[in-house]
Formats: C-alpha cells, sequence, structure tokens
C-alpha cells in the first residue's frame, strides 16, 4: 500500500536559481533556505515518486493534463542559463492510475505526450514552475520518478475532487510519493511588482498562509473571488489540488517561510497531515458551491436573469425566448448598446455586445448579445447544457460615447473605444488588472489591430453594470 510521506508548497521564480539570479537571488535567501529545507526533508523521506503540481505547464480551460511520457526534460535556457538541465523518469503508472480515479470522479484529464503536444501546438518540455522546486530537490535527492500535473482553470470543487483522486490512487499502489504544490502568491504586491500593485495583494497572501497554516480547508474556499482576482495569484488552483490530497486527514501547516522581495508573494510551507479526520470537506464545497449559485440567481436584477434565462432556452432547445413578462418598460422602450459577460470558475467564458443599439429595444439587445455571448464567441467553444449551472452573468449597458483624450480617460470609470478606418476596438470599464488608462488604450488598439502609430482617435463612455 502506498503513501503521501509529505505534503509541501513551494514557489518558482527562476531568479531563485543561482546560476539565473547571479546574485539577485540573494535578495530572497529567506526563501532559498527554505527550499533547501523542504529538499532535505524529501532527501530524508525517500520517496520513489514525487508528484509536482504547476501553473505553467499546458494549461486548459477544461482539463488537468498529466504528461505521459517516458520522460520529460526542460532547461533554463529561456532564463540564459541553459546548462541548468533536467532530465526525469515518468511514473507512468501512478500518472495512469490517477488519470483512471479522476475520470470515475468526474473530472477531465488530458494525457500530454510529443503527439499530443503537437496537435495543441504546445511545449512538451519541462516548465519552469517544475524546475524551480525540483532545482533544489535535486541537489538533496534525486533517486525518484516524477508525475507532473498542470492544474486546469476547472471549479474549485473539481479540483479538489482531483486532489482526492491523487490520494486514492497513491494508497492503492505499492509507491510511496511527497507532493509538492507550485506556486507563487500575489504578483501585485507594491510598486516593483510586474504586473503593479493592488493593495489585495498583501491581504491575499496573509488570508491565505493564515488559512493554510490553520487547515482551515472551507476558509481557502470561502476566499473572496474579487479579492483574489485583484492578487494576481498563481498558486491557488495547485493548493486546492494539494488540499483534496489531505482529504480524511487533520491538516496544520508550518510556514517555512514567506516574502516578497521583488513584488511577489513567495511562500514555502510544510503540512502535517497524519491524524485522521471523519469530516467530509468534499461534501461541504460542493454545498457551499451550490449555495452560493444560488444566492446570486435568487439576487440577480432583471436585466441579468433575461440575459441568463435567453441562454438557457437557447442552449436546451435551440430556440430564442419569448419576452418574458418581467421586462421592465424601461428595457422595452430605450435602446442602448449593451455587453453580456459570462463567468465560469472566476474565468471568462464569453463577452460579446454592440457599441450602439442594433435591435429595436434593450431587451431585445440583452437577447441578441447573450446568445452570441455563449455560442459564438469565437475565442471560446459553445457552452454546453451540463455548464449553465455554474456560469455567472452580468450585463453592461452602453451610454453614448463622447470624444476623449489619454487624459480625460479613467479605466475605472470609463470604457474607451479606439478607431482607425474601419476598424475599431472597445474594452469595457473596470475590468480587472486593467488600471491605468494606457494599459486601457493599448488593449483596445490589440483588440482592433490598430498599430499604436497609426493615427487613431479615442471616445470614452460609461456603463451601468448589472451583475
Amino acid at each position: 500500500m502506498g503513501k503521501i510521506l509529505g505534503h509541501f508548497i513551494m514557489p518558482h521564480p527562476p531568479i531563485l536559481v543561482s546560476e539565473v539570479g547571479k546574485g539577485e537571488e540573494l535578495d530572497a535567501s529567506l526563501t532559498i533556505d527554505a527550499c533547501f529545507n523542504v529538499a532535505k526533508e524529501i532527501s530524508e523521506l525517500k520517496p520513489e515518486t514525487i508528484i509536482i503540481i504547476t501553473p505553467h505547464g499546458p494549461m486548459f480551460r477544461d482539463a488537468i493534463a498529466l504528461t505521459d511520457s517516458n520522460h520529460i526534460s526542460g532547461d533554463f535556457g529561456n532564463f540564459n542559463s541553459p546548462d541548468v538541465e533536467f532530465d526525469i523518469t515518468i511514473d507512468l503508472n501512478l500518472t495512469e492510475s490517477i488519470k483512471n480515479y479522476a475520470h470515475g470522479m468526474g473530472v477531465p484529464t488530458i494525457a500530454i505526450n510529443e503527439d499530443i503536444a503537437g496537435r495543441y501546438n504546445i511545449s512538451h518540455e519541462l516548465d519552469h514552475g517544475a524546475m524551480v522546486p525540483l532545482y533544489f530537490v535535486n541537489k538533496e535527492y534525486s533517486n525518484y520518478k516524477l508525475v507532473h500535473i498542470t492544474y486546469g482553470l476547472l471549479s474549485e470543487t473539481d479540483l479538489y475532487k482531483f486532489g482526492i483522486s491523487i490520494k486514492q490512487a497513491v494508497e492503492l499502489s505499492n509507491t510511496n510519493v511527497v507532493v509538492i504544490a507550485s506556486g507563487d502568491l500575489s504578483h501585485k504586491l507594491n510598486d516593483k511588482a510586474p504586473y503593479g500593485y493592488s493593495p489585495e495583494g498583501k491581504v491575499f497572501d496573509e488570508k491565505i498562509l493564515e488559512l493554510l497554516k490553520s487547515g482551515d480547508v472551507m476558509g481557502v474556499f470561502d476566499m473572496d473571488k474579487d479579492m483574489i482576482e485583484s492578487a494576481g495569484e498563481c498558486g491557488l488552483r495547485s493548493f486546492d489540488i494539494l488540499l483534496g490530497t489531505m482529504e480524511g486527514r487533520k491538516i496544520s501547516g508550518e510556514i517555512l517561510s514567506y516574502e516578497g522581495p521583488f513584488g511577489i508573494g513567495y511562500g514555502v510551507m510544510r503540512f502535517n497531515a497524519d491524524e485522521m479526520d471523519d469530516k467530509n470537506y468534499l461534501e461541504k464545497i460542493i454545498d457551499k458551491r451550490k449555495n452560493t449559485m444560488k444566492k446570486i440567481r435568487d439576487n440577480e436584477d432583471k436585466y441579468v436573469k433575461l440575459a441568463r434565462e435567453t441562454l438557457e432556452h437557447h442552449v436546451k432547445t435551440g430556440e430564442t425566448i419569448a419576452m418574458p413578462g418581467y421586462v421592465t418598460e424601461d428595457m422595452l422602450s430605450e435602446q442602448r448598446g449593451v455587453f453580456v459577460s459570462l463567468k465560469k470558475d472566476g474565468e471568462l467564458r464569453g463577452c460579446i455586445g454592440t457599441i450602439f443599439p442594433a435591435y429595436e429595444n434593450t431587451a431585445e439587445e440583452i437577447i441578441r448579445n447573450a446568445i452570441e455571448a455563449g455560442e459564438r464567441d469565437p475565442r471560446f467553444s459553445p457552452v454546453e447544457e451540463e455548464e449553465l449551472d455554474d456560469i455567472i452573468y452580468s450585463v453592461d449597458v452602453l451610454m453614448p460615447p463622447e470624444e476623449a483624450s489619454r487624459e480625460t480617460l479613467d479605466p475605472k470609470k470609463y470604457g474607451v473605444i479606439v478607431r482607425s478606418g474601419r476598424k475599431t476596438g472597445l474594452l469595457l470599464p473596470d475590468l480587472s488588472g486593467v488600471d491605468t488608462a494606457t494599459e486601457q488604450i493599448d488593449i483596445a488598439l490589440k483588440k482592433a489591430g490598430i498599430n499604436p502609430l497609426e493615427n487613431y482617435k479615442i471616445e470614452r463612455f460609461e456603463v451601468i453594470r448589472h451583475k
């Protein structure tokens, strides 16, 4: 019978690698020391296999990716250090078993080998999210096989289920393993951060570390989603899976180090999960998700309700909904441009709209754009019926645009339209990660296919946002 001997969280900034950092890594000496301590502990545990969960391998919206080749190799050539190389044997038996258990729990996975990687035009090399933690491990221990997992953009419930699948597969194998969840914390801790500063960055880091230390699984899943998005993290989904691997155990975490010298939070943790626990967190997570969606549905206004019921009806029947009786007189008498946005598990699932009204009234505009957003946004596959319960809607009703200059823009208050000849690009206001007028214009220009050196006009507009 196999066993998970240890559970760890490790960050993955390449600058920690001395051959990459070339002295700059010393600014993160606390993190480096903690990573070496984890490596020494793993060496003492002597696992036959290391399971690593990374955000930076082949990423899919609708599946978790597992490497399914005999070997996986990589180097830090992208960080000017090609001589730091890896070539690791994949534990194919355990990988296959994890996939099978995940399938049994209804969690979609995809096996990545060279053929599949070529088909999707993705890399089949080891990513830095795995290489940085393994760099430290390899300094102390090298006699192991690897299970290489890249989380997908799935629901937190599915990620937790996948963690349970890992646990089940290991326990019914003859393999002793350690699990490493690779992930950085907020990327927006201060003005040095690569994605700008957000006050939510520090709040997120302190909160997630506190919850993980106390083993508060439900607290992790109850964290405010807007705060998480504003913090700009990349580790939470790895942690969701890691927590699933400890289902049925009493969890406590030890913070070995935390610092943010480059504006990004780096946390190193080990967990104790030796003692059995009769709590069924999976059941609670599923109930929480159902209750959250019920609250959202119970509190949606008529604009959002119309968008949701339109798409649900069209997906199920292929027909356009008849105008519901709850639609207000304003919705029937006004003509406005409308954008309908769909989100699933915190990620955009579709967004289509009209700058100027194209239909008889605002209600009709919502109906048409809800169908377009759900079924004809070229960036996404059409929404399927089994997804409908998980989608959150918002409707932006556009006010008439007015001429503007870069200086008069405010990305929190105004959306922006850029025009050059027949090319037009629009960006809605108050979008996460868009904090300056320059960012707003750059994104709108890119959407329109307008070269920034071209002559273009700028307009701004306000919206009434229904969420």
